[in-house]
């Protein structure tokens, strides 16, 4: 996903073995630092939020939550990158909403 105000990100949801985390991939070409939540939402109500601090520069960048068992089927888990502008949290703009797709048929 791409804004018009510059940032770009990727958000997935990666397993290995009996372990999920989710992934962003992001890119800050706005010249500001941001704030960025990442959350891995699973089966259950369950979820993992990490707060990122994407860097002002054009490099590309990745944030990953923590790994936690993981419960439920395959695929079942989504993850969601919003992005922020500075300022106080209740005024600062959502520029980007960045989500994981489940997989085919996964339930969850």
């Amino acid at each position: 996903m791409v804004a018009p105000e510059g940032v770009e990100a990727q958000s997935c949801v990666m397993a290995r073995g009996n372990t999920v985390w989710a992934r962003v991939y992001y890119r800050n070409t706005t010249g500001e630092e941001l704030r960025s939540v990442l959350t891995l939402m699973g089966p259950g109500g369950r979820t993992v939020e990490l707060h990122c601090a994407p860097a002002a520069h054009d490099e590309p960048g990745t944030c990953e939550t923590p790994r936690i068992p993981a419960s439920g089927t395959p695929g079942s888990a989504t993850a969601i990158a919003e992005f922020m502008g500075a300022g106080p949290v209740e005024g600062a703009p959502l520029l980007l909403r960045a989500g994981s797709e489940r997989a085919p048929g996964a339930r969850g």
